[in-house]
C-alpha cells in the first residue's frame, strides 16, 4: 500500500458504512459509459510544422520556492534553473500561486487538474465513492489542442506514476463539447501491466480457473475509469508497439527498468523516440516521500526531477524535429509546508501559505519565448494552461482568461 492509499483509507475508517453507502448512490448516478470509439470530428487542421513542441513538467510531489527557485547558489534543481532560466534565457514566475478559496486544495491530484484544465474547481474526496477518481470539470489542454488540430491521441501525451493511479484517468473531462473524443493518452506501469495481462491471455498462458480469474482481473484494470464503455476497443496500435519494444528491453519482471521519477523520464524519453509527441505532460512526484519523514527523500527527489528535465533537453536538442522547436513549461503541483515546530518543516502541504506558493518557468526559443528574465507580477497556477494555447496556437474558453506570458 502506498502513502497516500494508507492515509486516504485509515482516515476512512470510522464513515466506511455510510462512505460505501454514499459511493454506491453515487455510481448509480453517473451518467453512461462512452463509446470508446466515438467519432472524431473531420474539420481539424493539421498541427503547423513550424509551431512549437511542448512538454509540461509537473514539477509534483510539492515543492517550495526555498528548495527550487528562492537562492540560486543552493537549488537542489541547478540545471533547470541556471541552465533553462538563466543560460537559455527562459522566463522565470517566482510570484505564481494556487489561489487561497474555499475549496482549493493544495494537493497533486488538484493541483494537476488545476493546470490541465486552467480553472479553480473543488474537487473533495467525500464527492466521491472509494476508490472513484476525480474527473476533470472543465476541457483539459490535451482537449483544446486535439480539437483543433488533427493530431491522433498518441502524440499528446500524459506520463504518469505508478504510484497515483488515480490521476490515470484526467484524459478527458466531462464537457460535452470536448470528452473522449479529444482524449489524450496515458504511460505508465499501469498501463504496461494492463497490456502485459492483455498479451498473456491472447498467447494462452492461462488455463481453466486461472484463465477466468485473469479475464476478471483485466476487465477491473480495463475499466478502472467507469466513463469508457469498452476499454479493450480504446487500444491504440501505436501504444502497443511501444509497450511491445518495452518488454523486448526491460522484460515482464519489472525489476530491470527504472522505478520511481526515473521511470517518468525513461518513458518521457522512449515516447519521443517511438511515438512523437506534440504535447506530453509528465507528472513528476517522488518529492512526496518526505511525509514519511526524511528530509533526503524530498531534495534528493528534487535533484533527480532536475536530472530528467536534463536529459529531456538533451534528447531534444539532438532530434532534429525537437530542436529549437521545443519550450518547456514547468510548474509544481502545489507547495509544501514552512511549519518551524516541525522536525522537517515541509513534511507536508496542509493548505497553508507555504504550500499557495510556487512558481513557473518557460523555456524555448526565441521564436516562442519572446524574451527571458524575471517576470515578478502575480501570477496564478491556472494561467500555465492559456500560456500553452498561446505558444500552441489554440483556444482555451473555460480557462482562466489570463496567461502567463499576458505580461512579457
Amino acid at each position: 500500500m502506498d502513502r497516500r492509499d494508507f492515509l486516504q483509507k485509515t482516515g476512512m475508517l470510522g464513515i466506511a458504512g455510510a462512505s460505501l453507502s454514499f459511493a454506491s448512490q453515487e455510481q448509480s448516478a453517473q451518467p453512461a459509459p462512452l463509446p470508446a470509439d466515438e467519432p472524431v470530428p473531420a474539420n481539424r487542421v493539421p498541427y503547423p510544422a513550424n509551431r512549437p513542441r511542448v512538454i509540461i513538467v509537473r514539477f509534483g510531489g510539492g515543492v517550495r520556492r526555498r528548495e527550487t527557485i528562492a537562492d540560486s547558489a543552493r537549488t537542489y534543481c541547478p540545471f533547470i534553473y541556471h541552465d533553462l532560466f538563466e543560460r537559455q534565457q527562459g522566463l522565470l514566475f517566482p510570484n505564481t500561486e494556487i489561489e487561497s478559496q474555499q475549496g482549493i486544495v493544495t494537493s497533486h491530484a488538484q493541483g494537476t487538474l488545476y493546470l490541465l484544465t486552467g480553472k479553480y474547481d473543488r474537487y473533495n474526496d467525500a464527492d466521491h465513492g472509494l476508490g472513484v477518481p476525480f474527473e476533470p470539470k472543465a476541457p483539459t489542454v490535451f482537449e483544446y489542442f486535439r480539437r483543433k488540430y488533427d493530431v491522433p491521441s498518441h502524440q499528446t501525451l500524459i506520463v504518469n506514476s505508478e504510484d497515483r493511479i488515480d490521476e490515470e484517468f484526467y484524459t478527458f473531462s466531462n464537457d460535452h463539447l470536448f470528452g473522449i473524443r479529444y482524449r489524450s493518452t496515458v504511460l505508465s506501469l499501469y498501463r504496461y501491466k494492463t497490456y502485459l495481462l492483455r498479451r498473456r491471455i491472447a498467447e494462452g498462458e492461462f488455463q481453466g480457473r486461472e484463465l477466468e480469474q485473469k479475464r476478471r482481473e483485466l476487465e477491473r484494470m480495463l475499466n478502472r475509469d467507469f466513463r469508457i464503455e469498452d476499454r479493450q476497443r480504446a487500444e491504440i496500435p501505436e501504444i502497443d508497439r511501444f509497450w511491445s519494444k518495452w518488454q523486448e528491453y526491460y522484460g515482464r519482471s519489472g525489476f530491470v527498468n527504472p522505478r520511481g521519477d526515473r521511470l517518468l523520464t525513461t518513458l518521457s524519453l522512449w515516447a519521443l523516440r517511438e511515438l512523437r509527441p506534440k504535447i506530453m505532460m509528465i507528472n513528476y512526484q517522488d518529492p512526496d516521500y518526505v511525509h514519511w519523514g526524511p528530509r533526503q527523500f524530498y531534495t534528493r527527489a528534487i535533484s533527480i526531477i532536475d536530472e530528467g528535465v536534463r536529459e529531456l533537453y538533451s534528447a531534444t536538442q539532438a532530434d532534429e524535429e525537437y530542436r529549437d522547436r521545443t519550450v518547456f513549461v514547468i510548474v509544481p503541483d502545489c507547495g509544501r509546508d514552512s511549519n518551524r515546530t516541525m522536525p522537517v518543516p515541509f513534511q507536508h502541504h496542509f493548505n497553508t501559505r507555504s504550500a499557495h506558493e510556487i512558481f513557473a518557468i518557460i523555456a524555448g526559443p526565441r521564436a516562442f519565448v519572446p524574451r527571458g528574465g524575471t517576470v515578478d507580477r502575480l501570477q496564478q497556477q491556472t494561467f500555465a494552461a492559456r500560456a500553452v494555447g498561446h505558444l500552441m496556437d489554440f483556444e482555451t474558453p473555460r480557462a482562466d482568461r489570463q496567461s502567463l506570458l499576458d505580461h512579457v
